[in-house]
Protein backbone atom coordinates (compact mmCIF):
# COMPACT_ATOMS: atom_id res chain seq x y z
CA UNK A 1 0.00 0.00 0.00
CA UNK A 2 1.76 3.28 -1.02
CA UNK A 3 1.89 5.81 1.66
CA UNK A 4 2.37 8.73 -0.98
CA UNK A 5 -0.50 10.87 -2.39
CA UNK A 6 -0.92 14.32 -4.27
CA UNK A 7 -4.27 16.07 -3.35
CA UNK A 8 -5.45 19.33 -3.88
CA UNK A 9 -9.22 19.99 -4.57
CA UNK A 10 -10.06 23.28 -4.68
CA UNK A 11 -13.86 22.91 -4.67
CA UNK A 12 -16.41 23.99 -1.70
CA UNK A 13 -18.57 21.18 -0.95
CA UNK A 14 -21.77 22.36 0.84
CA UNK A 15 -23.06 18.58 1.43
CA UNK A 16 -26.24 17.98 3.14
CA UNK A 17 -30.26 17.72 3.14
CA UNK A 18 -31.62 21.54 2.58
CA UNK A 19 -28.10 23.39 1.72
CA UNK A 20 -29.15 24.36 -1.72
CA UNK A 21 -31.25 26.70 0.25
CA UNK A 22 -28.19 28.19 1.24
CA UNK A 23 -26.70 29.34 -2.24
CA UNK A 24 -27.56 32.25 -2.24
CA UNK A 25 -25.51 33.52 0.29
CA UNK A 26 -22.19 32.24 -1.06
CA UNK A 27 -19.85 34.64 -2.60
CA UNK A 28 -20.82 33.55 -6.69
CA UNK A 29 -18.01 33.43 -9.15
CA UNK A 30 -19.55 35.69 -11.46
CA UNK A 31 -22.53 38.00 -11.97
CA UNK A 32 -24.10 36.25 -15.47
CA UNK A 33 -24.48 32.66 -15.44
CA UNK A 34 -25.26 30.06 -18.10
CA UNK A 35 -27.41 27.29 -16.53
CA UNK A 36 -27.19 24.42 -18.24
CA UNK A 37 -29.99 22.09 -17.82
CA UNK A 38 -30.45 18.84 -19.43
CA UNK A 39 -33.28 18.33 -22.35
CA UNK A 40 -35.40 16.81 -20.24
CA UNK A 41 -38.02 17.85 -16.58
CA UNK A 42 -36.21 16.56 -14.11
CA UNK A 43 -34.62 19.55 -13.11
CA UNK A 44 -38.57 21.12 -12.40
CA UNK A 45 -40.08 17.69 -11.32
CA UNK A 46 -37.46 17.51 -8.67
CA UNK A 47 -38.19 21.62 -7.88
CA UNK A 48 -34.40 22.35 -7.70
CA UNK A 49 -35.36 24.60 -10.57
CA UNK A 50 -37.44 27.09 -9.32
CA UNK A 51 -35.31 27.00 -6.21
CA UNK A 52 -32.40 27.37 -7.86
CA UNK A 53 -33.27 30.68 -9.59
CA UNK A 54 -34.41 31.87 -6.55
CA UNK A 55 -31.08 31.60 -4.81
CA UNK A 56 -29.01 33.16 -7.85
CA UNK A 57 -31.24 35.79 -7.30
CA UNK A 58 -30.55 36.30 -3.92
CA UNK A 59 -26.65 36.12 -5.04
CA UNK A 60 -27.75 38.99 -7.45
CA UNK A 61 -26.07 36.90 -10.10
CA UNK A 62 -28.79 36.62 -13.78
CA UNK A 63 -28.83 33.55 -15.75
CA UNK A 64 -29.44 32.54 -19.57
CA UNK A 65 -30.83 28.89 -19.98
CA UNK A 66 -29.27 26.24 -21.98
CA UNK A 67 -31.18 23.04 -21.73
CA UNK A 68 -30.04 21.01 -24.59
CA UNK A 69 -27.91 18.10 -22.39
CA UNK A 70 -28.85 14.66 -23.63
CA UNK A 71 -27.66 11.02 -21.59
CA UNK A 72 -24.47 10.62 -23.62
CA UNK A 73 -23.84 14.35 -24.38
CA UNK A 74 -22.29 14.89 -27.77
CA UNK A 75 -19.45 17.70 -29.22
CA UNK A 76 -21.67 19.00 -31.25
CA UNK A 77 -23.97 20.21 -28.63
CA UNK A 78 -21.34 21.20 -26.40
CA UNK A 79 -19.76 23.92 -29.41
CA UNK A 80 -23.29 25.10 -29.23
CA UNK A 81 -23.47 25.47 -25.60
CA UNK A 82 -20.10 27.13 -25.77
CA UNK A 83 -21.38 29.62 -28.40
CA UNK A 84 -24.15 30.08 -26.65
CA UNK A 85 -22.66 31.18 -23.49
CA UNK A 86 -20.17 33.19 -25.13
CA UNK A 87 -22.70 35.37 -27.57
CA UNK A 88 -24.76 35.91 -23.85
CA UNK A 89 -21.51 37.47 -22.20
CA UNK A 90 -21.51 34.64 -19.57
CA UNK A 91 -18.98 34.63 -16.70
CA UNK A 92 -19.97 31.64 -15.43
CA UNK A 93 -21.56 28.31 -15.32
CA UNK A 94 -24.39 26.78 -13.13
CA UNK A 95 -24.82 23.14 -13.68
CA UNK A 96 -27.92 21.93 -12.14
CA UNK A 97 -28.71 18.36 -13.05
CA UNK A 98 -27.18 14.76 -13.61
CA UNK A 99 -23.77 13.03 -14.86
CA UNK A 100 -24.31 14.30 -18.53
CA UNK A 101 -24.96 17.78 -17.45
CA UNK A 102 -21.93 18.00 -15.06
CA UNK A 103 -19.81 16.57 -17.86
CA UNK A 104 -20.88 19.07 -20.30
CA UNK A 105 -20.20 21.79 -18.22
CA UNK A 106 -16.57 20.94 -18.06
CA UNK A 107 -16.45 20.75 -21.77
CA UNK A 108 -18.42 24.29 -22.22
CA UNK A 109 -16.62 26.03 -19.46
CA UNK A 110 -13.62 25.15 -21.35
CA UNK A 111 -14.86 25.77 -25.14
CA UNK A 112 -16.91 29.35 -23.88
CA UNK A 113 -13.05 30.99 -23.86
CA UNK A 114 -10.93 28.72 -26.05
CA UNK A 115 -10.42 29.00 -30.16
CA UNK A 116 -11.21 25.83 -31.97
CA UNK A 117 -13.18 22.71 -31.70
CA UNK A 118 -13.84 20.43 -28.27
CA UNK A 119 -11.43 17.64 -30.13
CA UNK A 120 -8.66 19.77 -30.80
CA UNK A 121 -8.13 19.18 -26.80
CA UNK A 122 -9.06 15.74 -26.55
CA UNK A 123 -6.05 13.90 -25.68
CA UNK A 124 -6.68 10.16 -26.78
CA UNK A 125 -8.39 8.35 -30.09
CA UNK A 126 -8.48 11.24 -33.22
CA UNK A 127 -8.27 14.14 -30.48
CA UNK A 128 -5.65 16.58 -31.37
CA UNK A 129 -4.22 16.66 -27.58
CA UNK A 130 -3.38 20.42 -27.26
CA UNK A 131 -3.23 22.66 -24.25
CA UNK A 132 -6.06 25.27 -23.39
CA UNK A 133 -4.88 28.61 -23.96
CA UNK A 134 -7.36 30.00 -21.61
CA UNK A 135 -8.66 28.89 -18.20
CA UNK A 136 -12.29 28.17 -18.84
CA UNK A 137 -15.53 29.56 -17.04
CA UNK A 138 -16.05 28.95 -13.45
CA UNK A 139 -18.14 26.68 -12.68
CA UNK A 140 -21.03 26.10 -9.44
CA UNK A 141 -22.41 22.41 -9.51
CA UNK A 142 -26.03 21.11 -8.15
CA UNK A 143 -26.13 17.82 -8.50
CA UNK A 144 -29.76 15.85 -9.30
CA UNK A 145 -28.68 12.63 -9.06
CA UNK A 146 -25.99 10.13 -7.32
CA UNK A 147 -23.59 8.37 -9.67
CA UNK A 148 -20.71 10.55 -11.65
CA UNK A 149 -19.24 12.37 -8.51
CA UNK A 150 -18.35 14.88 -11.39
CA UNK A 151 -19.68 17.73 -9.56
CA UNK A 152 -16.08 17.91 -7.60
CA UNK A 153 -13.43 17.14 -10.60
CA UNK A 154 -12.06 18.61 -13.84
CA UNK A 155 -13.33 15.58 -15.82
CA UNK A 156 -16.51 15.14 -18.46
CA UNK A 157 -17.04 12.16 -20.94
CA UNK A 158 -17.95 13.63 -24.72
CA UNK A 159 -18.71 11.58 -27.06
CA UNK A 160 -18.35 12.30 -30.96
CA UNK A 161 -20.71 10.23 -32.98
CA UNK A 162 -19.04 11.00 -36.16
CA UNK A 163 -15.74 8.79 -34.95
CA UNK A 164 -17.71 6.27 -32.83
CA UNK A 165 -15.62 7.82 -29.70
CA UNK A 166 -16.56 8.77 -25.77
CA UNK A 167 -13.79 10.38 -24.07
CA UNK A 168 -13.04 12.22 -20.99
CA UNK A 169 -11.78 15.29 -21.22
CA UNK A 170 -10.57 18.04 -18.61
CA UNK A 171 -8.02 20.01 -17.33
CA UNK A 172 -7.05 21.39 -13.54
CA UNK A 173 -8.39 24.93 -14.80
CA UNK A 174 -11.88 23.10 -14.92
CA UNK A 175 -12.61 21.77 -11.16
CA UNK A 176 -15.85 23.89 -10.31
CA UNK A 177 -15.54 26.01 -7.48
CA UNK A 178 -18.49 24.82 -5.77
CA UNK A 179 -20.66 22.06 -5.16
CA UNK A 180 -24.18 21.76 -3.47
CA UNK A 181 -24.71 18.55 -3.28
CA UNK A 182 -28.05 18.30 -1.62
CA UNK A 183 -29.68 14.91 -1.84
CA UNK A 184 -33.14 16.51 -1.21
CA UNK A 185 -33.40 17.36 -4.91
CA UNK A 186 -32.55 13.23 -5.83
CA UNK A 187 -35.75 12.24 -4.95
CA UNK A 188 -37.69 12.05 -8.14
CA UNK A 189 -34.82 9.90 -10.13
CA UNK A 190 -36.59 6.79 -10.74
CA UNK A 191 -35.67 3.77 -8.81
CA UNK A 192 -33.91 1.99 -12.45
CA UNK A 193 -31.82 5.02 -13.36
CA UNK A 194 -31.30 5.40 -9.49
CA UNK A 195 -29.74 1.99 -9.60
CA UNK A 196 -27.65 2.65 -12.32
CA UNK A 197 -26.08 5.83 -11.58
CA UNK A 198 -25.45 4.34 -7.95
CA UNK A 199 -23.52 1.61 -9.68
CA UNK A 200 -21.94 3.90 -11.94
CA UNK A 201 -20.85 5.45 -8.18
CA UNK A 202 -19.85 2.26 -6.83
CA UNK A 203 -17.91 0.88 -9.75
CA UNK A 204 -15.45 4.59 -9.11
CA UNK A 205 -14.65 2.94 -6.29
CA UNK A 206 -14.27 -0.22 -6.39
CA UNK A 207 -12.06 0.53 -9.40
CA UNK A 208 -10.14 2.79 -7.15
CA UNK A 209 -9.30 -0.45 -4.47
CA UNK A 210 -8.72 -2.20 -7.87
CA UNK A 211 -6.08 0.57 -9.25
CA UNK A 212 -2.67 -0.36 -8.83
CA UNK A 213 -2.24 3.58 -8.04
CA UNK A 214 -4.16 2.83 -4.85
CA UNK A 215 -2.79 4.65 -1.90
CA UNK A 216 -3.65 4.73 2.15
CA UNK A 217 -5.74 7.87 1.33
CA UNK A 218 -7.80 6.76 -1.70
CA UNK A 219 -8.30 3.15 -0.02
CA UNK A 220 -9.72 5.14 3.06
CA UNK A 221 -12.28 7.17 1.03
CA UNK A 222 -13.30 4.29 -1.42
CA UNK A 223 -14.20 1.89 1.27
CA UNK A 224 -15.99 4.44 3.12
CA UNK A 225 -18.31 5.36 -0.01
CA UNK A 226 -18.34 1.45 -1.13
CA UNK A 227 -20.12 0.68 2.31
CA UNK A 228 -22.33 3.58 2.28
CA UNK A 229 -23.40 2.80 -1.28
CA UNK A 230 -23.96 -0.67 -0.56
CA UNK A 231 -25.80 -0.68 2.64
CA UNK A 232 -28.09 2.28 1.57
CA UNK A 233 -28.55 2.05 -2.68
CA UNK A 234 -31.10 -0.92 -2.32
CA UNK A 235 -33.13 1.12 0.08
CA UNK A 236 -33.24 3.94 -2.16
CA UNK A 237 -33.91 2.26 -5.17
CA UNK A 238 -36.90 0.56 -3.61
CA UNK A 239 -37.81 4.09 -2.11
CA UNK A 240 -36.83 7.47 -3.55
CA UNK A 241 -38.84 9.27 -0.75
CA UNK A 242 -36.22 7.32 2.14
CA UNK A 243 -33.71 10.64 2.27
CA UNK A 244 -31.40 8.53 5.16
CA UNK A 245 -30.79 6.26 1.79
CA UNK A 246 -30.51 9.05 -0.39
CA UNK A 247 -27.98 10.94 1.72
CA UNK A 248 -25.38 7.71 2.02
CA UNK A 249 -25.74 7.03 -1.67
CA UNK A 250 -25.21 10.56 -2.53
CA UNK A 251 -22.01 10.68 -0.24
CA UNK A 252 -20.66 7.64 -1.61
CA UNK A 253 -20.78 9.25 -4.85
CA UNK A 254 -19.39 12.37 -4.01
CA UNK A 255 -16.47 10.83 -2.49
CA UNK A 256 -16.11 9.18 -5.93
CA UNK A 257 -15.28 12.38 -6.85
CA UNK A 258 -12.47 12.73 -4.43
CA UNK A 259 -10.74 9.70 -4.64
CA UNK A 260 -10.78 9.52 -8.43
CA UNK A 261 -8.50 12.70 -7.74
CA UNK A 262 -6.47 10.39 -5.85
CA UNK A 263 -6.14 7.33 -7.97
CA UNK A 264 -7.24 6.64 -11.41
CA UNK A 265 -10.18 4.13 -12.25
CA UNK A 266 -9.44 1.28 -14.51
CA UNK A 267 -10.27 -0.20 -17.81
CA UNK A 268 -13.50 -1.61 -16.81
CA UNK A 269 -14.90 2.82 -17.62
CA UNK A 270 -12.96 2.52 -20.79
CA UNK A 271 -14.65 -0.73 -21.91
CA UNK A 272 -17.88 1.06 -20.91
CA UNK A 273 -17.23 4.30 -22.78
CA UNK A 274 -16.86 1.95 -25.76
CA UNK A 275 -20.54 -0.07 -25.58
CA UNK A 276 -22.26 3.73 -24.89
CA UNK A 277 -19.78 4.84 -27.73
CA UNK A 278 -21.03 3.18 -30.84
CA UNK A 279 -24.53 2.23 -28.94
CA UNK A 280 -25.15 5.58 -27.41
CA UNK A 281 -29.11 4.91 -26.16
CA UNK A 282 -27.17 2.29 -23.34
CA UNK A 283 -26.94 4.17 -19.95
CA UNK A 284 -23.78 4.40 -18.71
CA UNK A 285 -24.30 2.55 -15.17
CA UNK A 286 -26.26 -0.04 -16.92
CA UNK A 287 -23.56 -0.93 -19.59
CA UNK A 288 -21.06 -0.75 -16.38
CA UNK A 289 -23.38 -3.36 -14.50
CA UNK A 290 -23.35 -5.87 -17.61
CA UNK A 291 -19.57 -6.25 -17.87
CA UNK A 292 -18.57 -5.98 -13.86
CA UNK A 293 -18.69 -9.42 -12.87
CA UNK A 294 -16.78 -10.81 -15.88
CA UNK A 295 -14.35 -7.91 -15.30
CA UNK A 296 -13.65 -8.92 -11.69
CA UNK A 297 -13.21 -12.14 -12.39
CA UNK A 298 -10.60 -11.69 -14.75
CA UNK A 299 -8.42 -10.36 -12.01
CA UNK A 300 -9.58 -12.39 -9.23
CA UNK A 301 -8.29 -15.39 -11.80
CA UNK A 302 -4.57 -13.71 -12.24
CA UNK A 303 -4.66 -13.47 -8.29
CA UNK A 304 -4.03 -9.25 -9.45
CA UNK A 305 -5.36 -7.87 -6.02
CA UNK A 306 -6.54 -10.65 -3.67
CA UNK A 307 -6.10 -8.54 -0.53
CA UNK A 308 -8.57 -5.86 -1.93
CA UNK A 309 -11.58 -8.05 -3.16
CA UNK A 310 -11.37 -9.35 0.20
CA UNK A 311 -11.21 -5.81 1.78
CA UNK A 312 -14.60 -5.08 -0.17
CA UNK A 313 -16.52 -7.80 0.11
CA UNK A 314 -16.04 -7.03 3.83
CA UNK A 315 -17.62 -3.59 3.94
CA UNK A 316 -19.97 -4.92 1.11
CA UNK A 317 -21.54 -7.08 3.85
CA UNK A 318 -19.78 -10.10 4.19
CA UNK A 319 -17.49 -9.24 7.43
CA UNK A 320 -16.04 -12.47 7.20
CA UNK A 321 -14.77 -12.70 4.09
CA UNK A 322 -11.42 -14.45 3.05
CA UNK A 323 -11.60 -15.31 -0.35
CA UNK A 324 -11.71 -12.69 -2.95
CA UNK A 325 -14.62 -14.64 -4.60
CA UNK A 326 -16.54 -12.90 -2.18
CA UNK A 327 -17.07 -9.79 -3.45
CA UNK A 328 -18.65 -11.34 -6.31
CA UNK A 329 -20.77 -12.61 -4.32
CA UNK A 330 -21.54 -9.16 -2.68
CA UNK A 331 -21.87 -7.81 -6.24
CA UNK A 332 -24.40 -9.79 -7.59
CA UNK A 333 -25.80 -9.91 -3.90
CA UNK A 334 -26.33 -6.65 -4.76
CA UNK A 335 -27.04 -6.16 -8.22
CA UNK A 336 -30.57 -8.49 -7.68
CA UNK A 337 -31.42 -6.32 -4.43
CA UNK A 338 -31.44 -3.29 -6.76
CA UNK A 339 -33.37 -5.15 -9.76
CA UNK A 340 -30.17 -4.67 -12.66
CA UNK A 341 -29.27 -8.16 -12.49
CA UNK A 342 -30.89 -8.90 -15.22
CA UNK A 343 -29.16 -6.53 -17.76
CA UNK A 344 -28.44 -8.06 -21.00
CA UNK A 345 -25.94 -6.42 -24.09
CA UNK A 346 -28.23 -7.55 -26.36
CA UNK A 347 -31.30 -5.17 -25.46
CA UNK A 348 -29.51 -2.62 -26.52
CA UNK A 349 -28.19 -4.10 -30.06
CA UNK A 350 -25.16 -4.80 -28.84
CA UNK A 351 -23.71 -7.86 -30.77
CA UNK A 352 -20.94 -10.50 -29.96
CA UNK A 353 -19.35 -9.90 -33.10
CA UNK A 354 -18.54 -6.56 -31.46
CA UNK A 355 -16.27 -7.28 -28.62
CA UNK A 356 -13.14 -7.38 -30.38
CA UNK A 357 -14.16 -3.58 -31.94
CA UNK A 358 -14.97 -2.63 -28.32
CA UNK A 359 -12.25 -3.86 -27.14
CA UNK A 360 -9.84 -2.16 -29.74
CA UNK A 361 -11.92 1.17 -29.11
CA UNK A 362 -11.86 1.09 -25.48
CA UNK A 363 -7.93 1.03 -25.49
CA UNK A 364 -7.62 3.67 -28.34
CA UNK A 365 -9.80 6.23 -26.59
CA UNK A 366 -9.10 6.03 -23.17
CA UNK A 367 -6.06 3.48 -22.99
CA UNK A 368 -4.72 5.79 -19.92
CA UNK A 369 -7.16 3.60 -17.93
CA UNK A 370 -5.80 0.00 -18.53
CA UNK A 371 -2.48 1.07 -17.35
CA UNK A 372 -4.14 1.50 -13.78
CA UNK A 373 -5.48 -2.02 -13.87
CA UNK A 374 -3.82 -4.00 -11.15
CA UNK A 375 -2.10 -6.63 -14.06
CA UNK A 376 -1.44 -6.25 -18.09
CA UNK A 377 -5.35 -6.74 -20.05
CA UNK A 378 -4.49 -7.46 -23.81
CA UNK A 379 -6.90 -6.95 -26.39
CA UNK A 380 -7.65 -10.59 -26.80
CA UNK A 381 -8.34 -10.26 -23.12
CA UNK A 382 -10.08 -7.69 -22.75
CA UNK A 383 -12.47 -8.63 -25.92
CA UNK A 384 -12.75 -12.06 -23.79
CA UNK A 385 -14.36 -9.64 -20.78
CA UNK A 386 -16.92 -8.47 -23.26
CA UNK A 387 -17.77 -12.37 -24.62
CA UNK A 388 -17.84 -13.41 -21.10
CA UNK A 389 -20.46 -11.11 -20.43
CA UNK A 390 -22.63 -10.85 -23.03
CA UNK A 391 -26.25 -12.41 -23.04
Amino acid sequence: MSMNFDFRNPTRILFGSGTLNELGAQPMPGRKALLLLSGGQSAKVSGAYERTLEQLRKAGVGTVEFAKVMENPVKDMVMEGAAFARDNGCDCIVALGGGAVLDSAVAIAAMAVNPGDLWDYVNGGTGKGKPLANPGLPIVTIPLTAGTGSEVNCWGVISNPETSEKIGFGDPTLVPVLAVVDPELMKTVPPRYTAYQGFDALFHNTEVMMSNGVNILSETIALSAIENICRYLPRAVRDGNDLEAREHVAYGSTMAGITMQLTSTTAQHSMEHAMSAYHHSLPHGAGLIMISKAFAEFFIEKHACDPQFVKMARVMGIPAAERPEDFITALVRLQEECGVADLKMSDYGIEKSECMTLAVNARETMGGLFLANPCPLSDGECAGIFERAFR
